[in-house]
């Protein structure tokens, strides 16, 4: 499957932003689908994971409460809507799916597929 994410920008502290993934070529509905972000000089790092069916979501204690994954699977596009916005979300923001995560979806090594990233950057 091929990633494309977009939706990144630059917004002050206390908004939101929406980012978005289109996936193309095999099945998006079979593939476990995540965000990651990474910051200049910091590993990568999970931000929020969702199920094939997207009945289970996962986020990262930072983002609880302030992000929402979600998917539709009939257009091949996993979302992440962004809210409360502080300048630590600063990063660059990666899409990311695999077949199976199983108890390492919180990993980015469990991932095979991996869009170029939107980067997010949030004033102060």
């Amino acid at each position: 499957v091929q990633l494309q994410a977009s939706g990144g920008g630059l917004v002050q502290a206390g908004g939101s932003l929406r980012l978005s993934c289109a996936a193309s070529g095999r099945a998006f509905n079979t593939y476990v689908m995540a965000w990651f972000r990474q910051a200049p000089g910091k590993e990568r790092d999970f931000v929020a994971g969702i199920s094939i069916s997207g009945g289970n979501t996962y986020y990262a204690d930072s983002v609880k409460g302030r992000f929402t994954i979600s998917r539709d699977n009939a257009k091949n596009t996993l979302v992440l809507q962004m809210n409360s916005l502080n300048p630590e979300d600063t990063a660059n923001y990666y899409c990311a799916g695999t077949q199976y995560a199983g108890n390492r979806y919180r990993i980015a090594g469990a991932y095979a597929y991996w869009g170029q990233g939107t980067l997010v950057t949030v004033s102060s």
